[in-house]
């Protein structure tokens, strides 16, 4: 059988924060049922479309996926095993924020099978939380946290940022500090990216292209500042037992999230609900946006009506067949941003062709440069190589 993950999205937040780009918003109960209910649907028909697959790791993404109530969640989980074929052994996570969460829903996702939690707490700074617009202050954190490890969850990550206004290495240092003495599982350090259409942009647009610049800022860390909060979080961590096993992710031993390792070696995969993206094939799919429309589609399918489409299915809004190029391409832009980077092996049994001999002229300039290093089969992005490594990757960009 054909080894798959599954990503599911759920677009409902209490409020949407104000550095948030995602495909997320403030809905209502009547709302997030009919949602739910054409979700289940539509996971229905791509089991249908997609026999012969074994669920590995399921990723439930938002959003904020435990604003749900228990009976939406159950509803979720038991539609998915009843629809696919699960590895008896499958990582199934699902992302909280502090706030959402109580004793009944914990218990409620331990009996439907979820084994891994990943909380949203960004900042142990109630400052930095209120400039982000958080609906927690870090007391609610640690409440929430305590429910976790309460209900009996041994897998967790605590999602943290750096680069926001005002940061400096000492309120990092007291997050990072606050988070390892609780030794969670797995660690996800992001970095702050001011992105378009949020409130954030609207107040830091200009900040942001000072910093991309080199030049001061006002409010944002300059390009240096955030380079020393990106290395003191990896060097903190790192003395603290967590290992880094991706360019923002780090772990104790074992508990790296399959799930995304799975993604950076482009294990297929099937994204389910609003705008969710697949990988499966070769195929590169992307759901539709418009939520009401997404319903509508769920509930002609599930009322047995044929659902027209430009596409092989009724709920993408595009496909796109990859070439082997942009294949190889995805294969070093998203393996290398694994510490381990990738194994030569793994490119010739793809695509039956030496990684040299696509590659050999930029391996041995980057090699010269000291951004990158071979070992045991294996190429990796060495640390300063990392540091710049969206510089490096794009290196990998074939020409047209």
């Amino acid at each position: 059988m054909t080894p798959i993950e599954l990503y599911i999205h759920i677009p409902f937040c209490v409020k949407k924060c104000l550095y948030c780009d995602f495909l997320s918003g403030v809905f209502d109960e009547k709302m997030q049922r009919r949602y739910v209910a054409a979700l289940c649907t539509e996971i229905k028909f791509q089991a249908k479309r997609h026999p012969g697959c074994i669920v590995s790791t399921i990723y439930v993404g938002g959003g904020t996926p435990s604003w749900l109530s228990e009976d939406l969640m159950d509803a979720i989980i038991t539609t998915v095993k009843q629809s696919f074929k699960l590895d008896p052994l499958a990582e199934i996570s699902v992302e909280c924020n502090p706030g959402t969460l109580s004793s009944e829903k914990l218990n409620l996702y331990r009996s439907v099978g979820i084994n891994r939690l990943s909380i949203g707490l960004q900042s142990a700074n109630d400052d930095e939380l209120k400039e982000l617009g958080r609906i927690h202050d870090y007391n609610r954190f640690l409440h929430t946290y305590d429910l976790v490890r309460k209900a009996g969850f041994d897998n967790v990550n605590v999602d943290i940022m750096t680069g926001l206004p005002h940061q400096t290495i000492a309120k990092l240092e007291k997050t990072l500090n606050a988070v390892t003495m609780l030794r969670p599982e797995h660690i996800s350090a992001y970095s702050l990216i001011i992105e378009k259409g949020t409130h954030f942009y609207d107040k830091y647009k200009f900040d942001a292209v000072k910093q991309q610049a080199g030049m001061q800022t006002e409010d944002l860390p300059t390009d240096e500042e955030s380079y020393n909060l990106y290395k003191f979080t990896m060097q903190y961590l790192e003395k603290k037992g967590y290992k880094r096993y991706e360019i923002s992710n780090y772990a104790r031993n074992g508990k790296i999230c399959r799930h995304n390792v799975g993604y950076w070696d482009r294990v297929p995969y099937l994204g389910l609900g609003l705008g969710a993206a697949s990988l499966f094939d070769n195929v590169r799919t992307s759901n539709i946006s418009d939520i009401y429309k997404y319903c509508e589609i769920s509930e002609a399918i599930s009322s047995g009506k044929n659902v027209p489409s430009e596409h092989s299915c009724a709920y993408y809004d595009t496909e796109e067949v990859l070439s082997k190029k942009d294949a190889m391409e995805e294969f070093m832009f998203l393996g290398l941003r694994k510490i381990d980077g990738v194994a030569r092996s793994d490119f010739y049994n793809m695509f039956a062709i030496d990684i040299e001999a696509i590659y050999g002229p930029i391996i041995t300039a980057l090699r010269n440069q000291g951004f990158m290093d071979a070992k045991e089969g294996r190429l990796f992005l060495t640390d300063i190589g990392i540091d710049v490594s969206n510089q490096v990757l794009s290196k990998f960009l074939l020409d047209k």
